[in-house]
């Protein structure tokens, strides 16, 4: 079966294609934040991992990881790994709801068409990790609780990994795995509220409930003032925690009630303009710190061999490296095939493979669900963190060899979507039907004919003295 080409006299929408100017400033803004943090993130899993294996620092890591804090009258007498699994990481959800919300009223999600291939990739890249998953568990008999763990993608992580390597991904790349972490997110969200929910207090359910019902009446009615929004959020988390729903479930309602959409004279909505506040505190501290107190596991020959031969744990590994790229490139070629859009002029089907092996980097969300997914097992807990760092790990390295291979055609066709001849702050690529930009370059290169005529006057000039005799 051959990938679908891309014949120039078709006039069916193209895949992948140049984002609208507003859209990839937006996208540059938010990939921009999420790379520091990304960054960030991965500093900080190194730092776990050297402070829990080296002896004479492993059992201070598991003081600090297991010390607890918080008012236990209320139920929140936690330890610091719990506060920034079910805490800080009510903030990255909250991040996540906001970005669903804008794609589904602004960003490519409005449009159904446009929507079908993000969409359609994101489900398959997550159906067929998790298929992976349990294949190797059914054969190897092993535990079918973690088939969640490999479904998820770390756009944080994975854009730490394009600027290490510094490869010059196209916009539309960018934006497409972006997109697909947002759709990824939606669905792990999904299966966290709905398969991983302990037994359920109505009751503190009922308050919270109560709480996200007053947060959108507040909105509402425009009302102003965050040191009004902030307590009452907390308190809606509160309820959330103890109402047996995974605390994250409320960041992300919070996220989806914000306004999205600019209305007359507004430059940002709120929804956006929040999410310009916040996503810096969720890249740069939230993720982190949930990455320092989750991905301190014991590293040695022994752990990472047990990596490949349990079941569990080869799942995982294989669910991202394998199921991750084949699902997401499968998907993106099955829309392909059978919708009139076609794949990029600039773009090649090994491009498409690449980012989709790029999302098999599944660190934070993995590690959430892992570790919820088993709970009473500390031991499996910690293998299947391992699995997921050796996977992520893999991802990594098999990305990135197949986005340097393609590195220099990403940096002509990045060289020419930010390209400004004409000085004007807007790339020319953007302006070609604008008959002002015409002039401008006509301007532009009437000066430097003139300049050059007089040049050539000049040196022809010096070169008629040159020729008199002495």
């Amino acid at each position: 079966m051959s990938a679908p080409t891309n014949k120039p006299d078709r006039k069916d929408r193209k895949a992948l294609g140049r984002l609208s100017l507003p859209e990839r400033n937006f996208v540059a803004e938010a990939l921009r934040t999420e790379t520091v943090g990304g960054v960030l993130l991965l500093v900080a899993a190194v730092a776990a991992l050297v402070w829990s294996n080296i002896p004479a620092l492993h059992h201070s890591y598991e003081a600090v990881s297991e010390w607890h804090i918080g008012p236990g009258a209320l139920g929140l007498d936690l330890s610091i790994e719990h506060w920034a699994a079910d805490g800080l990481l009510a903030i990255f959800f909250f991040v996540a709801g906001i970005e669903l919300k804008r794609e589904l009223v602004a960003g490519d999600l409005r449009d159904p068409k446009a929507a079908a291939l993000p969409v359609v990739a994101a489900l398959c890249g997550m159906a067929t990790p998790a298929l992976v998953y349990v294949v190797v568990n059914a054969f190897g008999g092993g535990s079918m609780s973690g088939w969640a763990v490999p479904t998820a993608t770390d756009i944080a992580f994975a854009l730490a990994v394009l600027a290490v390597i510094g490869t010059s991904l196209p916009s539309a790349l960018r934006a497409f795995l972006l997109t697909l972490a947002v759709v990824d997110d939606l669905f792990a969200i999904l299966i966290i509220a709905i398969f991983f929910t302990d037994d359920l207090n109505f009751a503190a359910l009922g308050g919270a409930f109560v709480g996200l019902a007053v947060f959108w009446l507040l909105l509402k009615k425009r009302v102003r003032g965050w040191y009004i929004y902030v307590p009452l959020a907390v308190v809606i988390w509160g309820l959330m925690y103890n109402s047996g729903v995974h605390a994250t479930i409320a960041g992300v309602a919070m996220g989806l009630m914000l306004r999205c959409h600019r209305e007359e004279g507004e430059e940002h909505s709120p929804g956006e303009h929040i999410e310009h506040l916040v996503r810096p505190l969720s890249a740069g501290l939230a993720v982190p710190l949930f990455a320092l107190f989750s991905a301190g596991v014991a590293v040695s020959g022994g752990a990472l061999g047990d990596v490949f031969t349990k079941p569990e744990t080869l799942g995982v590994v294989l669910g991202l490296v394998v199921g991750k790229a084949v699902g997401i490139f499968g998907g993106t070629w099955l829309t392909a095939r059978f919708t009139k859009a076609s794949l990029s002029d600039e773009l090649a089907w090994p491009d498409v493979f690449a980012v989709a092996s790029l999302a098999g980097i599944g660190f934070t969300v993995s590690l959430l669900i892992g570790e919820l997914a088993f709970t009473g097992d500390p031991l499996l807990t910690d293998e299947i963190k391992a699995s997921v760092l050796m996977g992520s790990l893999i991802a990594a390295v098999l990305s990135s060899v197949l986005l340097k291979i393609r590195n220099a055609k990403y940096r002509t066709l990045y060289e020419a979507e930010n390209l400004d001849e004409d000085l004007s702050g807007v790339p020319d690529i953007y302006e070609v039907g604008d008959p002002a930009y015409h002039l401008r370059m006509a301007e532009m290169h009437e000066r430097k004919a003139a300049e050059h005529r007089r040049l050539a006057q000049v040196a022809a000039g010096a070169g008629g003295e040159d020729e008199r005799p002495a």
